[in-house]
């Protein structure tokens, strides 16, 4: 394949991918079709079957790209630290951010009513960040993979909270509001490796 035929690809995969997000604010998956998606992105459905085999494919394309996004930011937002505090609203204030910043998909993951299994894909990619990234401050008896998926868990209860009151609090009051709760779980943190 040809550089202009990966660039040729990848844009009308982003047109899909629009598509079906932009339809997605008026109706549910279950009620779209695929002529639907097609003609909003300007396209037909021969091309959409060279890319996705159906909706939910899409849909899982669309949640693979916005969980490389969100490992990136939180990953961004700690890159120049040796070290944080957990009751540190900042460290906290990145997730809330891209959360707000992509409220649609956003919702549509962490409630996990399209995408089955799209809440534990959420919380393994933050997991992932904090095992290769991070590792406690200090001793603790608990063991740390077990302590991150609680810490990682109860945040997406956390963030469920947030999305169900239509993302009412500002991202930094909900930062203040998880870094206050961890704050009382655990010291502080490492940065393990740089990015």
């Amino acid at each position: 394949m040809t550089n202009s035929e990966d660039r040729r690809t990848m844009r009308t995969q982003k047109k899909l991918k629009t598509a079906l997000l932009t339809l997605l604010k008026e109706k549910d998956l279950n009620r779209l079709s695929i002529t639907e998606v097609t003609q909003q992105a300007g396209c037909n459905r021969v091309t959409f079957y060279s890319h996705y085999k159906d909706l939910q494919e899409l849909l899982a394309a669309i949640v693979d790209d916005y969980l490389e996004e969100l490992q990136a930011y939180f990953r961004k937002s700690f890159q120049h630290l040796e070290r944080f505090s957990s009751s540190d609203a900042e460290r906290h204030l990145p997730i809330f951010e891209f959360l707000y910043q992509n409220q649609r998909i956003s919702s549509l993951v962490i409630k996990g009513e399209v995408l089955p299994g799209s809440q534990n894909q959420f919380c393994d990619s933050l997991f992932q960040v904090s095992e290769q990234s991070l590792r406690l401050e200090e001793a603790s008896d608990m063991e740390v993979p077990a302590l991150n998926y609680f810490m990682t868990y109860g945040s997406l209860g956390f963030f469920l909270h947030w999305i169900n009151e239509d993302f009412k609090e500002e991202p930094l009051t909900m930062a203040q509001k998880l870094a206050a709760l961890h704050g009382k779980m655990y010291g502080g943190a490492v940065v393990i490796e740089e990015y």
